[in-house]
């Protein structure tokens, strides 16, 4: 059973998503709460495995809420749920910690797949949320190259070529273990040195560069 716990400034909004989980049989609501304050006790006590966090929100807002849960109780995933998708929200969410962001027009199904991908530790993004990402990391990465003349990236293995695409698909490591004929353990190593050698704090980020490369 999937812990959730949602959070927005809305009760109608935490009305439809409380709703929506509970006609979900893995999924359990353990709570709510109106603002950034509310959901950072809330996640302290309530121990949800993933806070749908809304980020415009009085007083503590939902990106500064996010910050102090991951930092605090890194184990509660925070799936961002806003109206708004611009870079404002967007980068500072993702920075602050979020495993994945959605728009709240999304659709229903796609929600509750998003929920469950995020308690697996996997990452939850749109395609062209995914693609800005991308073109927003590469205009840096070029002009860091402009200016830095350092050894390059430690080289990939053969394997880790292998399973990079795969996290870019969005697959969760045991899909990834099943395509690749290889253990859940296995493929969790792979990913762990993939993260540092690309520098990456999460898998959104991993993803990114593996888009990146495929490009």
């Amino acid at each position: 059973m999937i812990r959730v716990l949602i959070v927005d400034d809305q009760r109608l909004v935490r009305a439809g998503l409380r709703m929506l989980c509970e006609s979900t049989p893995d999924l359990d609501v353990v709570g709510e709460a109106a603002d950034g304050e509310q959901a950072v006790k809330s996640a302290l006590e309530l121990l949800p495995d993933v806070i749908l966090m809304d980020l415009r929100m009085p007083g503590l807002d939902g990106i500064e809420a996010t910050r102090l849960v991951t930092s605090a109780r890194p184990e509660s995933k925070v799936l961002a749920l806003t109206t708004f998708d611009d870079d404002a929200h967007l980068y500072p969410a993702l920075a602050a910690g979020a495993a994945g962001f959605l728009v709240k027009d999304t659709s229903p199904a796609e929600l509750v797949d998003a929920i469950r991908r995020t308690a697996r530790g996997d990452y939850s993004l749109s395609p062209h949320l995914l693609r800005r990402l991308v073109a927003r990391a590469t205009d840096a990465e070029a002009a860091d190259a402009a200016t830095h003349t350092g050894p390059p990236a430690d080289p990939l293995t053969a394997r880790e070529l292998d399973v990079l695409p795969l996290i870019v698909e969005g697959l969760s490591n045991q899909e990834i273990a099943d395509r690749l004929h290889l253990g859940v353990t296995t493929v969790k190593t792979h990913v762990a040195n993939l993260m540092e050698k690309t520098g990456s704090a999460n898998r959104v980020q991993l993803a990114v560069h593996g888009y990146q490369r495929m490009a």
